[in-house]
C-alpha cells in the first residue's frame, strides 16, 4: 500500500480503509489511533479542544419510549483524535485566517449597517429531514422527539449545536439569506472555537463533481488551493490539509447544493449519505425536494428552511438606511424617502391592495433584493423608491427585480470612487463596465461554475489557437532576445563585422528552435491532457534549506531525465541553426563539400546535443532542489495567491537562467575538452570556450525562460491568455487585477478563500444573460 521510505502508513490511506469498512467515527479513531502512534484517541474524560469537537453533554434519552424534544447536548461534534502540534498549529492558523477574512466581508456586504436583517428560521417539512430517532442518535428501541430548531441569524450557531448528528440542512428561495447565515454561523463557532478544535469552512460545493472527486479529497485540493501552505507534507507521510480534513479538524459548510451541475444531484446525495461527518448544506428548495424525491434524506440531517421578510421587517429597516428630511407638520419632524412605500406595504394586508404593493411585497420579501433596494434607492439621491410603485412601470414582481438587478452596477460605481489597495482612484465607464462583468459572468456559466479563479479566466479559446499562441510568443521571444542581446553582444565582444541580414537571419531561425518545441510540448504536456495550469504550491528556497520536500532524490533524478532530453532536443536543432546561419555569413567559413557541410552539422547537432542535455538536466534538478512547500501564510485572497506565484515563477526562471548559462559555459567547455581528449580533432565548426558559452547560456537561459514562464505556469497563461489577449479584445480593461480587486470592494464580488465570486448567484445570472443578448 505505501511505497515510501518510510513505515507509518499516511493518515489519508487509512482514512479511505475506513470509508471502504463503512465504520463509525469513534471505530475511525481507534483506527487512526492503531495506524499511528502519534494520533492517539482523545479519551471520553478529557475535555474537548472546543465546540464542535469535544463529545461531552450526550444526549440522555429513557429508554423504551417517545420523549418530548432531546436537550442537552453540548456539542454535536465527535471527539477529535490528538494530533501532532504541526497539525494543530496549522488549524488554529487557519482559523485566524478565515475569521479576518469573514469579518471583512461583513463589512464590505455591510450587514451590520444598521443592523443586520431579521433571517429566520423554522423546521422543514418532515418528508425532507431524517428520523428524529437518527438525528438524535439515540440506541435501537429508544424513540425521540423533535427538536425545537426555529430561530434568528444570532442563534444559527446555537440551534446547530442541537442537533446531535451535527448536520444541518438550510432550505431557502434564492435571495433568502442562505450564504449570509453561513457567514455568520463560521464567525460564531470560530468565536468560541477553543486551540486545537474544528475549524469550520465554507465551501462552494457548486463546484463538485461527485462522480470525479470522493468529497474528502475534493475539500483536501480547495484546502490546498485557498491556503498553499497545507500542501507540506505533516508527521505520517499526508499533507498538513488532508490530516486536517480525515482527524476532523474541518467542520465542512457546503454551501449551494442547487448550484451542482444537472444530473449530479443524485450521486453528490448518495456520496453525502455515505459519510458520518458532521457538516451544514445550503440549498434552495426545489432542488434539494428533488433530490430527496430520487434518492433520500440526508442521513441523521435535520432540516429547517427561511422564512420571508414581513412588512414590519422592512419597516424597521429600510426608513433606518435612508437620510432623514425635514417635513412640513404642525409639530415639524423628520422622514425618509421610504416612509411612504412602507405605510403602502404595510397597509397591504388590511385594504384593499394594489397590484403594484402586491409585486413589490413580493420581491422585498428575500435579503437579496432588500439589499439591492437598499442599495439603489437608500445609498443614492438620483433614485426615489415610490418609484417602485408604478404598475405601469413594473406590470411584474419580475420587472421589479430585473431593475433592481440592472441598477446595482451602476449605483455602486456611481458613488464615491473605491480606492484601491494600491491607494488609488478610478473612475470607470459604466458601459465598459457592463460588458466586463458580463463577459465574466458568461464565460463561468459556460465553465458551470461561479468560482471566479484568475488561472482560467480566458474566455471561449479553441486548443488550436492556445499551442498557437504559446508557439508564437515563445518564437517571438527568443527572437526578440537573439536580436536585442545576442547579436549586439556578440559583434562587440568578437569583433566581427555586423552585417544586417546575418542577424535577421539568425533570430529568424532560432526563434523557431526554441518555440516549436515548446509549442510541442504545451501541446503534449498540458493542451491534449486536458489540463488547466494551476497556481504552483511551492515557494523557491536560495538561502535556507528548510521545508525538505518528501521524494526530493527521485523528483532531483526525474526532473533531470527530463531535462536532458529536451535539452538534447533543443541542441540538435541549434546545431542545426548554427550551420544555416554560418553559410550565409561571411564573417565565417564552410568546407565547400556539401558531404564535409553536412558531417560537421551532424557533429554540431550531436555534441550540442551533449552539452545542451546535461546543462538542462542539472539546472531542472536544481530547480527541483529549490523547491519547498509553501509558508502557511503564503495567500489568503487571489491577490496575494497572484503575487505569491509571480513572485516564485520570477525567482525559480532567474535562477536557472543564470545556472544555465554557468552549465553551458564550463559545462560545454569540459564536454569538448573530454572529446578531444578522446577522440583527437573533431569537424566541429563551434569554438566553444567558456566567453562563448556564457553567451550561448545567456540567450538560451532567457529566452528558454520566458517560453517556460509563458508555456508551463499559471501565472505565465494568466498574462498571455488573460492579461494581454482580452483587454486586446475589448473584453476585459487593462489594469485586470484593479478591477477584480475594486469590484470586490465595492460589493459586486465576493471572496471565497482565493478565488472571487459574484455577490450572488442571481446577479450572476442577470448579467450573463446582458451580455448573450447585448443588453
Amino acid at each position: 500500500m505505501e511505497t515510501g521510505s518510510g513505515t507509518d502508513p499516511r493518515i489519508g490511506t487509512v482514512t479511505l480503509l475506513a470509508d471502504a469498512l463503512g465504520v463509525g467515527q469513534r471505530e475511525r479513531q481507534s483506527l487512526l489511533a492503531a495506524a499511528d502512534g502519534r494520533y492517539q484517541e482523545s479519551s471520553p474524560e478529557s475535555p474537548g479542544p472546543g465546540p464542535g469537537s469535544s463529545g461531552g453533554g450526550a444526549v440522555s434519552v429513557p429508554v423504551g419510549g417517545a420523549v418530548g424534544p432531546v436537550t442537552g447536548a453540548a456539542s454535536a461534534l465527535p471527539v477529535l483524535p490528538v494530533v501532532p502540534a504541526e497539525v494543530s498549529e496549522a488549524a488554529d492558523h487557519l482559523a485566524l485566517v478565515v475569521a479576518a477574512r469573514l469579518r471583512r466581508e461583513e463589512e464590505l456586504r455591510r450587514l451590520h449597517d444598521p443592523f443586520p436583517l431579521p433571517v429566520r428560521w423554522r423546521p422543514a417539512p418532515a418528508r425532507l429531514a431524517d428520523h428524529w430517532d437518527n438525528i438524535c442518535r439515540v440506541p435501537v428501541g429508544v424513540s425521540a422527539g423533535p427538536l425545537e430548531l426555529s430561530g434568528e441569524v444570532g442563534d444559527i450557531a446555537g440551534t446547530y449545536l442541537r442537533v446531535p448528528s451535527g448536520r444541518l440542512v438550510v432550505l431557502g428561495q434564492a435571495g433568502s439569506g442562505k450564504t449570509v447565515l453561513t457567514l455568520r454561523f463560521v464567525l460564531d463557532m470560530l468565536a468560541a472555537r477553543t486551540p486545537g478544535g474544528a475549524v469550520p469552512m465554507i465551501f462552494n460545493v457548486g463546484s463538485w463533481d461527485p462522480t470525479a472527486a470522493p468529497l474528502r479529497g475534493w475539500l483536501v485540493e480547495l484546502l490546498q488551493r485557498d491556503q498553499p501552505g497545507l500542501a507540506a507534507e505533516a508527521p505520517g507521510g499526508a499533507t498538513l490539509a488532508a490530516v486536517l480534513v480525515d482527524t476532523g479538524r474541518i467542520l465542512p459548510v457546503l454551501d449551494g447544493f442547487d448550484e451542482i451541475a444537472q444530473g449530479l444531484h443524485r450521486p453528490a446525495l448518495e456520496t453525502l449519505n455515505s459519510l458520518s461527518m458532521p457538516l451544514l448544506l445550503t440549498s434552495r428548495v426545489e432542488e434539494y425536494q428533488r433530490a430527496v424525491t430520487v434518492v433520500d434524506v440526508l442521513t441523521s440531517a435535520a432540516v429547517v428552511e427561511l422564512t420571508d421578510l414581513t412588512p414590519d421587517d422592512l419597516g424597521g429597516y429600510l426608513p433606518r438606511t435612508a437620510r432623514q428630511v425635514a417635513v412640513a407638520t404642525e409639530g415639524g419632524g423628520t422622514a425618509t424617502a421610504w416612509d411612504s412605500v412602507i405605510t403602502a406595504l404595510r397597509d397591504h394586508d388590511t385594504t384593499q391592495p394594489r397590484p403594484a404593493t402586491a409585486h413589490l411585497a413580493t420581491v422585498l420579501r428575500t435579503p437579496l433584493m432588500v439589499s439591492l433596494a437598499r442599495t439603489v434607492y437608500s445609498d443614492s439621491r438620483d433614485h426615489d423608491p415610490t418609484e417602485l410603485l408604478d404598475d405601469t412601470r413594473f406590470p411584474t414582481p419580475q420587472h421589479i427585480e430585473e431593475h433592481l438587478l440592472d441598477s446595482f452596477v451602476p449605483t455602486v460605481y456611481h458613488q464615491h470612487p473605491t480606492p484601491t489597495h494600491h491607494g488609488k482612484r478610478h473612475d470607470w465607464d459604466i458601459a465598459r463596465l457592463r460588458r466586463w462583468l458580463g463577459f465574466l459572468a458568461d464565460d463561468l456559466d459556460r465553465q458551470g461554475t461561479s468560482d471566479l479563479e484568475w488561472w482560467r479566466i480566458s474566455g471561449r479559446l479553441r486548443d488550436s489557437t492556445r499551442v498557437l499562441l504559446v508557439t508564437g510568443f515563445a518564437c517571438v521571444a527568443s527572437l526578440l532576445v537573439d536580436w536585442l542581446v545576442f547579436t549586439p553582444v556578440h559583434t562587440l565582444t568578437s569583433g566581427m563585422t555586423f552585417h544586417w541580414y546575418v542577424a535577421l537571419l539568425d533570430g529568424l531561425v532560432i526563434g523557431p528552435v526554441i518555440g516549436l518545441p515548446v509549442g510541442l510540448l504545451y501541446l503534449l504536456m498540458v493542451v491534449r491532457k486536458g489540463k488547466v495550469l494551476e497556481p504552483t504550491r511551492v515557494r523557491v528556497r536560495l538561502l535556507d534549506g528548510s521545508g525538505r520536500q518528501p521524494g526530493l532524490r527521485r523528483k532531483v533524478a526525474t526532473r533531470f531525465l527530463a531535462g536532458a532530453l529536451g535539452g538534447g532536443i533543443g541542441g540538435v536543432g541549434y546545431g542545426i541553426a548554427r550551420t544555416i546561419v554560418m553559410a550565409v555569413s561571411p564573417n565565417l567559413t564552410l568546407a565547400d563539400e556539401p558531404a564535409a557541410i553536412l558531417r560537421g552539422m551532424l557533429v554540431d547537432a550531436a555534441i550540442c546535443s551533449v552539452v545542451f542535455g546535461l546543462a538542462c538536466g542539472l539546472v531542472l534538478a536544481l530547480a527541483a532542489a529549490l523547491e519547498a512547500p509553501a509558508n502557511l501564510t503564503t495567500a489568503t485572497s487571489p491577490a496575494d495567491l497572484l503575487a505569491a506565484n509571480r513572485t516564485t515563477v520570477l525567482r525559480l526562471a532567474g535562477a536557472l537562467s543564470l545556472a544555465l548559462a554557468l552549465a553551458l559555459a564550463f559545462g560545454g567547455v569540459a564536454v569538448t575538452s573530454a572529446l578531444r581528449a578522446a577522440l583527437g580533432p573533431v569537424p566541429w565548426s563551434l569554438n566553444w570556450n567558456v566567453g562563448n558559452g556564457l553567451l550561448v547560456g545567456l540567450i538560451g537561459g532567457l529566452s528558454t525562460g520566458l517560453a517556460y514562464i509563458v508555456a508551463f505556469t499559471a501565472w505565465g497563461q494568466w498574462l498571455l491568455f488573460t492579461r494581454f489577449r482580452l483587454p486586446a479584445s475589448g473584453r476585459l480593461p487593462w489594469a485586470v487585477g484593479t478591477f477584480l480587486d475594486d469590484a470586490y470592494r465595492r460589493g459586486v464580488l465576493r471572496q471565497s478563500g482565493a478565488v472571487y465570486q459574484f455577490r450572488h448567484a442571481r446577479l450572476q445570472e442577470h448579467l450573463a444573460k446582458a451580455y448573450r443578448t447585448g443588453r
